[in-house]
């Protein structure tokens, strides 16, 4: 793997900077943790380097002043909004994110249901959560929100919200995923303590977009194409570039926010310290990429792999269309092709040769893989076992897993347990090795090739099923998928 981050500077210089920032402000400073606190896999694909759990080191080391507060919208758990890299729903992995957190040392304070507009689910999640001895609070869907700054910074905006009660200095604003509504949870805190007389600071701790690289530079393009569902923006911040004459790179929703910001804070202070939404953030890690060529290549691939996600949730009815064209305006903005990842084309090829499903992997060394459907495998499932074979040098013809052995998986599959597809699928290829590795050391040694897969490209010209794709994941794999289901016959 080449490395284009360098992820101890991070660690250092955004941990001091944080702390210089918690030192602005008086009584408390409410922190909206953007992206994901740990498992930030998006951060460490477009900045190979990047540690997933980088942000809640940082955090760690301010734990005995800080607490946690999850947020959830009311939207997102009546639309049973899955996060994508983990395949669990919102509502399921705000427990999962408490958990963990508490695992750690980490107090969290409560959960916020925001966007509440009298959703019956809503209710029903609020009712679950206090059953498990959690604290939980509603924010309220506002009118208007966050152009009417007058009802916003109201009795009848955020007044009308719980109030939060924190006891910590730090209170860090986090969710399962992006348009929860932590800003919005942040700055009704603002209002509430004001109310009650205490000064309370905000700031942003937000990955991207990168605020000091250029708007069209890939890794800001891989943000909005992540974000593709929400219709999130990189803009030219104009505040900023009004108050200092410097360029430098947000998105639409916290500029449009930022009036409000304005309203509170001279309400609070008398004036906003922040000149810019730029201002309220303490990102640096544009400041920590050693080698912008290699980034840059990170996040085209990512690029690519988000088209071809969003045109499978199209196909699966869990995407719009628009989410589809804004992902391939993006592509032809930054001058990218899916013929740049190598593995699609590959598996196009055997598709084109075979005629059946076919898939294919680029390996670390960089050699390409392919496979196809067979009356025994699935392509995802044959082409695991390659891969495999190929990193524990095993001759290609040699097979691990000997045909009577498959044909009583098969049979299980299909008269008990009343399938339709007699194919094996990668978990079950998994299993069967397992078992074959006690009597046969060709399958000892392919299942010790399994970590080496981390990292690898795949690429399948039919949608993969649930199994597949989960086990792919698993394995820190890369997975793209045409929006195909079958194969037609030729």
């Amino acid at each position: 793997m080449q490395y284009g981050f360098d992820n101890a500077k991070y660690l250092k210089i955004q941990s001091e900077h944080i702390k210089e920032r918690i030192a602005r402000f008086g009584d408390k400073l409410y922190m909206e943790f953007g992206g994901k606190l740990f498992d930030d896999y998006h951060a460490s694909r477009v900045l190979p380097g990047f540690e997933p759990d980088s942000k809640l080191k940082m955090l760690m080391q301010m734990k005995d002043d800080a607490e946690i507060v999850i947020v959830i919208s009311a939207v997102d758990i009546e639309k049973n909004k899955v996060r994508s890299d983990l395949g669990i729903t919102y509502d399921v992995d705000v427990l999962r994110l408490r958990d963990e957190f508490i695992s750690r040392g980490l107090y969290v304070n409560s959960v916020v249901i925001t966007h509440v507009n009298g959703q019956p689910s809503a209710d029903a999640y609020r009712k679950r959560l206090e059953n498990m001895g959690i604290t939980v609070y509603y924010h309220h869907t506002i009118e208007g929100y966050p152009h009417n700054v007058a009802l916003i910074d109201s009795e009848e905006g955020f007044g009308r919200n719980d109030y939060v009660k924190t006891t910590r200095p730090l209170v860090v604003v986090t969710a399962p995923g992006p348009g929860s509504g932590k800003m919005a949870v942040c700055l009704s805190q603002l209002y509430q303590e004001n109310k009650r007389g205490i000064k309370a600071g905000y700031a942003k701790f937000e990955t991207f977009p990168i605020w000091n690289l250029p708007l069209a530079h890939p890794i800001n393009i891989a943000y909005e194409a992540a974000t593709a569902d929400l219709e999130d923006v990189n803009m030219i911040d104009p505040f900023h570039l009004e108050a200092y004459g410097n360029t430098a790179v947000n998105y639409n929703r916290d500029i449009e926010i930022f009036p409000v910001m304005n309203a509170l804070f001279d309400d609070i202070y008398g004036e906003n310290p922040y000149k810019s939404p730029t201002d309220m953030g303490v990102n640096m890690v544009g400041y920590c990429i050693q080698d912008d060529a290699v980034c840059c290549e990170a996040s085209r691939q990512e690029i690519i792999r988000r088209y071809y996600t969003a045109l499978c949730n199209f196909a699966d009815g869990k995407a719009t269309e628009s989410e589809v064209t804004k992902i391939s305006l993006l592509m032809k903005r930054a001058r990218i092709a899916t013929a740049e990842r190598r593995c699609t084309v590959a598996a196009r090829e055997r598709l084109e040769k075979s005629g059946v499903a076919s898939a294919a992997i680029e390996m670390p060394d960089g050699t390409l893989i392919s496979a196809e459907t067979s009356p025994l495998l699935g392509p995802s499932a044959a082409l695991l076992l390659n891969a495999l074979k190929h990193l524990a040098g095993i001759a290609h013809n040699v097979k691990l897993i000997p045909q009577q052995m498959i044909a009583p998986i098969q049979k299980t599959k299909v008269t008990y347990l009343h399938g339709h597809n007699p194919r094996l699928h990668t978990d079950e290829v998994l299993v069967a090795i397992s078992m074959m590795s006690l009597i046969d050391e060709n399958c000892k040694l392919a299942l010790e090739q399994l970590p080496a897969l981390e990292g690898c490209q795949v690429h399948s010209c039919v949608m993969l099923s649930e199994v597949d794709r989960k086990t792919f994941h698993k394995l820190g794999v890369g997975l793209t998928c045409d929006p195909v289901r079958k194969i037609p016959k030729r």
